[in-house]
Order: structure tokens, then sequence, then C-alpha cells
């Protein structure tokens, strides 16, 4: 095989390890948002109780910026949501 040969199929085989490597990385974060449309960042997906409504977002989601959601970037230590603007622990 050529030089150049070489250099396509080294760099086609780049190509598609890349590819795979980026689908198969998970989301790095989680936009939870509550029923009073409280919105703040988590690590992880937890059961949260059935009243706060928590609807789960991937991290590139960008509806949260609509006048409607309130969007709360400091989310305190320990488990929680955001009810009306105020972090409430469970």
């Amino acid at each position: 095989m050529s030089g150049l040969g070489k250099l396509i199929t080294i760099g086609s085989l780049g190509a598609v390890l890349a590819v795979g490597a980026l689908s198969a990385t998970p989301a790095s974060a989680y936009i939870a948002c509550s029923r009073w449309h409280d919105c703040w960042r988590a690590p992880v997906r937890v059961a949260y109780p059935a009243h706060v409504g928590v609807a789960w977002h991937p991290d590139t989601w960008a509806g949260y910026r609509a006048p409607s959601y309130h969007y709360w970037a400091t989310v305190p230590a320990g488990r929680g949501y955001y009810y009306r603007g105020h972090w409430r622990r469970w």
C-alpha cells in the first residue's frame, strides 16, 4: 500500500472511532424542571415525590430559557427541588 493509501485508511479509521466515541458518551448532566416551571441542573436522575412533578430534559435542552420557566444555576447541597424560587430539601 502506498503512503497516501495508508494515510487515507488511518484517517478514515480515526474518523469512525471518533464518531463512535461521541455517540456513546452520555449526557454530563440533566435539566430538571418542577411542575412550577423551576428548573435546575442535576448530575443524575433521581426519583422525586410525585407532587413535585419533575420533568427531565437532556443537558442541551434550551426550553428553560422560555419566559414561563425560571432557571436556577445554583443548587444547594443535598437532595431537594425548587418550589416557586425556593429550595426545599427532602
